[in-house]
C-alpha cells in the first residue's frame, strides 16, 4: 500500500478491514466525515493478494467523484488517469495503468448491465451508501447477485459516514451471517453549533447572505454556505457582492465548469477568503480545503416523481438531521469549525432523520428497463434495503411496454434493450432511436442532454433558444456535451434498425412528442397562460414566456403540483405538423354526452389527440346501443322519476311497494333497466317515451302469480257496497286511500279492510255533489258518532237524497230518495 503524506484517521481501522475482506467478500465500513474514506480505502486494496484487478469507486455525483479521483491520484504524486481515474458522464481520465476508477452510481449500473460478470473487477465501493439514491440501491442489488451467480471472488465494501450498519451487513452477508461492520472513530475537531432561527419575513437568500456576512466578521476562515438550489446561489452571490466586497465568492454545484468546481474545493491560491456556495453536492465525500464556517439554509430540494403529472418535479423540503449533520461536519473536516443554522434548536428535533430512498419516491421506470435487461421479472427476489414499491413498479412496467420496450410478459423487446443501451431515461431514449430511424439521431441527442444537464444553453423556458445558444457556445462545459450527444447520437444511429435514408428530418417538437406523447399541449387561450395536454392535465406558463404566442407546445419539463403544473421547459409545435409527423397518434372517437339543456343525448364524431379535440361534428352513424345505454345511465342518475310515467304507471309502483313485490321495487327497477326498459329506447335519443308503453313494461315484469299477489295484497280498486268502483290510492300520507260518496256505503257495518295483514282502507266521504264529509278508518263509529251531525247539515243542502239515522241498515244506492223509492217499489 502506498504511504499517504498525511496520516488519516480511517488508517487506524484499515488493517481491520482489510483483513475481513482476506475472508468475506462483504464488509460495510462506518466512519465520520472527515475519517478519509473516500479517499483512503480504494488504494490500500491494490495491495491485496485478492485484488488483481480494478477496484470501482462510486460516487453519487460527478463532483465527488472527479474531485475523489483528482485527491487520490496528487497523494500518489500522479496525475488523475494514471493509477488513479476517473469516468462521469460529460469528463473521463482513464488508461490501461489505472487501478483504481471513480464513476458515478449511474455509470455503474449500465457498466455491470452490460457485463454482469464485471471482468476485471476485483472490489466495488459504494461511497456515501447512506444517500440512498436509486442508482446506488440498484447498483447494490446487481453487483450482490452477480456476487452470488458468477464472482463469488468479487468483494463488495459499503462506506458511509451515517449508515444503519447492521441493516447493510444483512444485506451483504453470506450463508445466513451478516457481513462484518468495521467502525471508524475519526477526528473529534471541536464543532460548535450557532442557532440563529429562521426569518419567515425574508427569502432564503437574504437569510444566507445576512448570515454569511455576519459569520464573516465573527469567524476566521473560508465559509461553505448551503441553499437549496442554483438560483438562491445566483441570488446570494449578487447580495453578496454589495454586501461583502471583499469575499470571494464561489459558486458549487452540478452546472459550474470543472476548473470552477476545482477552485470552489481547493484553497485560493492567492490566499484570499472564500465564501462558498453550495447545494447539496457538498453534503458528502467532498472536503473542501479551508472550510472552517458553515451557513446552512435548512433546505434540501430533491427530485420526486410526480405520478399524476407524469413529470420528475424539483421539492423544496426541510433538510433531514442527518443531512444537517453532514453540512455541519464540513466546518470541522481540518480543525475546529462552526455551523450557523437558520433555524430554531427547538425545532430540530421535528426535521426527519433521514431524507427517505429514491426508491420510494423516483420514477422507477430506468430500474425497471435495467431489471429486464437484466433478466429479472419477480424485482422482490433481489437484494434489496427497501424493495421498489409494487404499484410505482407496475407503472413504470405499463409506461416502458406503451414504448414498446416490454412485451406482455414483461420481457425486453429488442427495442427494449436498444434503448437500454442508450444512457439516458427510457422515453428519451426510445425518442433517439426514433430520430435515429429518421436520421435525426444528432437533434435528438443534443435535445436529450439539453433536458438532463441543467443550465447548459442559458436559462429560460423555450427549449429551442436555449438549443441554438448551447450550438453556439464555446465553453468547455458546452463543448464537452457536444461531444457527448455525438457519441450518444452514433451509438443510435448503429442501434436504429433499419436506419431510414433521405426525406425531411423530424422537427425538433415533434422528436419531443415522441418520448413525452402526453405532454403534447394545446393553449386554452389566446394569453399562453392556460394549457391542456393530450394526457388530460392541465399546465401553466408564464404569459410573458416567448412561448406564449404558440398555439401548441410540446413540454418537457414541469414542476409543481399535478394540476396546473407550472412549464419550464418546452417547444413550439407547428400545427401542420400535428398532422404531418403525428398522425399515427390521431384518433377518431364516437362519443355520447347527455344534454341537460334539451333533455337529450349527443352523438358527436371527434378527432382527437388524446385529451385534446381537433375536431366535432354530429355522429352520423351513431352507435344505437351506446345511446341506449347513456339514456339507460342517465334514469339512474336521476331515478325513475326521469321518465315521464303516466298516473297507471305511478300508481302500479305504489300498489306494488304496498305489496312488497320486488320486481316493482325502484332499485331493482333502476338495476335491471336493460331488461325492462332497454327496448323502448332503441333508436331514442331522449326519454319522451310514451306512458302507456311505460306501463306496460312495467306490468311485464310481473308474472301470474305476482299479478294474483298484487290483485290481492294491494288492489286497484274498491268496489262499494253499491257496486260501484273507486281506485285505491297507495300514495297517500295516510294510507292507502279510497274516495267515495257515503250512500255507496249504506248497508254496510264493518269497516273494509286490504293486504296480508288486513288493514284498514282508509275512507274519504263525500257529499252527492263530490264535497268532503269526512275521513275515517272506523266505519261503524261514524255511523254511530258524528253521522247524525253529517245528517243535520246534508238534509238542508241535498234534500233530495237519502239521509237516515241509521244507514248501516239501509240498503246501498246513489239514487235520489225518489228513484230509490221507485226501484223498490217496482222489484
Amino acid at each position: 500500500m502506498a504511504e499517504l503524506p498525511t496520516p488519516l484517521p480511517i488508517h487506524a481501522v484499515l488493517p481491520d478491514l482489510l483483513a475481513v475482506l482476506r475472508q468475506q467478500t462483504g464488509a460495510v465500513l462506518v466512519a465520520p466525515p472527515g475519517a478519509g474514506k473516500t479517499t483512503a480505502v480504494a488504494p490500500a486494496l491494490l495491495a491485496e493478494p485478492w485484488c488483481q484487478g480494478r477496484v470501482l469507486l462510486l460516487s453519487p455525483r460527478r463532483v465527488a467523484a472527479r474531485a475523489a479521483a483528482e485527491r487520490m491520484a496528487e497523494q500518489l504524486g500522479e496525475a488523475a488517469g494514471q493509477t488513479i481515474g476517473y469516468i462521469t458522464r460529460l469528463d473521463s481520465k482513464r488508461s490501461a495503468a489505472t487501478r483504481v476508477l471513480v464513476m458515478t452510481e449511474a455509470i455503474f449500473v449500465a457498466s455491470i448491465r452490460d457485463d454482469p460478470e464485471l471482468a476485471g473487477i476485483s472490489a466495488v465501493l459504494f461511497d456515501e451508501a447512506h444517500e440512498r439514491h436509486l442508482d446506488s440501491d440498484l447498483g447494490l442489488a446487481l453487483a450482490l447477485e452477480s456476487r452470488a451467480v458468477l464472482r463469488d471472488d468479487l468483494r463488495v465494501l459499503v462506506m458511509s459516514a451515517t449508515l444503519d450498519g447492521a441493516r447493510f451487513a444483512a444485506l451483504l452477508g453470506e450463508g445466513g451471517a451478516p457481513a462484518a461492520v468495521v467502525e471508524s472513530a475519526g477526528k473529534a475537531h471541536p464543532l460548535a453549533i450557532r442557532w440563529l432561527g429562521s426569518r419567515p419575513d425574508q427569502h432564503t437568500d437574504q437569510a444566507v447572505a445576512s448570515a454569511v456576512v455576519q459569520a464573516w466578521a465573527e469567524e476566521e476562515g473560508d465559509i461553505l454556505a448551503f441553499l437549496p438550489g442554483v438560483r438562491d446561489i445566483a441570488r446570494t452571490a449578487d447580495l453578496l457582492a454589495t454586501r461583502l466586497p471583499q469575499a470571494l465568492v464561489l459558486p458549487l454545484h452540478g452546472q459550474v465548469e470543472p476548473a470552477a468546481q476545482r477552485a470552489a474545493i481547493r484553497r485560493d491560491a492567492q490566499g484570499r477568503r472564500r465564501v462558498v456556495l453550495a447545494t447539496s453536492i457538498a453534503e458528502t465525500s467532498l472536503t473542501l480545503d479551508g472550510v472552517r464556517i458553515v451557513v446552512d439554509a435548512g433546505l434540501s430540494r430533491r427530485a420526486e416523481f410526480d405520478k399524476a403529472a407524469g413529470v420528475t418535479r424539483l421539492v423544496t423540503t426541510r433538510a433531514s438531521q442527518a443531512a444537517a449533520a453532514q453540512r455541519a461536519g464540513r466546518a470541522a473536516r481540518q480543525g475546529p469549525g462552526v455551523a450557523y443554522r437558520l433555524w430554531e434548536e427547538a425545532a430540530h428535533a421535528g426535521r426527519p432523520a433521514f431524507d427517505p430512498p429514491e426508491m420510494l419516491t423516483s420514477d422507477l421506470a430506468p430500474l425497471a428497463l435495467t431489471l429486464a435487461t437484466w433478466g429479472t421479472v419477480d424485482a422482490a427476489a433481489m437484494a434489496w434495503l427497501d424493495p421498489p414499491p409494487a404499484a410505482a413498479l407496475a407503472a413504470a412496467r405499463s409506461g416502458l411496454q406503451a414504448l414498446g420496450a416490454l412485451d406482455a410478459a414483461l420481457h425486453v423487446t429488442p427495442h427494449g434493450r436498444a434503448m437500454a443501451e442508450l444512457p439516458m431515461e427510457p422515453a428519451l431514449a426510445h425518442m433517439l432511436l426514433y430520430a435515429a430511424h429518421h436520421g435525426a439521431q444528432g437533434d435528438a441527442a443534443r435535445l436529450a442532454l439539453l433536458l438532463q444537464e441543467r443550465g447548459l444553453g442559458g436559462p429560460g423556458e423555450d427549449l429551442g433558444r436555449r438549443f441554438e445558444r448551447w450550438e453556439r457556445e464555446r465553453s468547455s462545459r458546452a463543448d464537452a456535451a457536444r461531444k457527448l450527444a455525438d457519441r450518444w447520437a452514433s451509438a443510435a444511429a448503429r442501434l436504429a434498425q433499419p436506419a431510414r435514408r433521405g426525406g425531411e428530418l423530424p422537427p425538433l417538437a415533434v422528436l419531443l412528442a415522441e418520448a413525452f406523447p402526453d405532454r403534447i399541449a394545446r393553449a386554452r387561450a389566446a394569453s399562453g397562460e392556460e394549457w391542456l395536454s393530450a394526457g388530460g392535465r392541465g399546465y401553466r406558463l408564464d404569459a410573458a414566456s416567448p412561448l406564449a404566442s404558440a398555439r401548441w407546445l410540446v413540454i418537457g419539463d414541469a414542476q409543481g403540483e399535478a394540476k396546473g403544473a407550472r412549464i419550464m421547459a418546452a417547444l413550439a409545435l407547428d400545427e401542420a405538423d400535428v398532422t404531418r409527423w403525428l398522425g399515427h397518434r390521431l384518433e377518431e372517437r364516437h362519443t355520447l354526452t347527455w344534454n341537460t339543456a334539451e333533455a337529450r343525448a349527443e352523438a358527436r364524431l371527434e378527432r382527437r389527440l388524446g385529451a385534446i379535440v381537433l375536431a366535432r361534428i354530429p355522429d352520423p352513424k351513431p352507435d344505437p346501443q351506446a345511446r341506449a345505454a347513456l339514456l339507460a345511465d342517465q334514469v339512474r342518475k336521476v331515478g325513475l322519476d326521469a321518465l315521464p310515467l303516466g298516473a297507471a304507471s305511478r300508481a302500479l309502483l305504489e300498489r306494488g311497494r304496498h305489496a312488497g313485490l320486488a320486481a316493482l321495487d325502484e332499485r331493482a327497477l333502476l338495476d335491471d333497466l336493460e331488461g325492462w326498459l332497454g327496448p323502448l329506447l332503441n333508436g331514442r335519443r331522449d326519454l319522451d317515451l310514451s306512458a302507456g308503453r311505460l306501463h306496460e313494461a312495467l306490468l311485464a315484469r310481473l308474472d301470474w302469480n305476482e299479478r294474483q299477489a298484487l290483485d290481492k295484497l294491494a288492489p286497484a280498486e274498491f268496489r262499494s257496497p253499491a257496486g260501484t268502483a273507486h281506485p285505491i290510492d297507495y300514495a297517500h300520507e295516510g294510507g292507502p286511500q279510497v274516495e267515495l260518496r257515503v250512500q255507496a256505503l249504506f248497508g254496510l257495518d264493518r269497516h273494509p279492510t286490504i293486504g296480508q295483514p288486513p288493514r284498514p282502507l282508509l275512507l274519504s266521504l263525500t257529499s252527492p255533489g263530490g264535497r268532503p264529509i269526512q275521513t275515517t278508518a272506523d266505519l261503524p263509529g261514524f255511523w254511530r258518532g258524528s253521522w247524525a251531525d253529517v245528517v243535520k247539515d246534508m238534509k238542508g243542502r241535498y234534500p233530495r237524497h237519502r239521509w237516515p239515522d241509521a244507514p248501516w241498515t239501509e240498503d246501498p244506492s246513489l239514487k235520489t230518495k225518489n228513484a230509490f223509492e221507485r226501484q223498490k217499489g217496482g222489484a
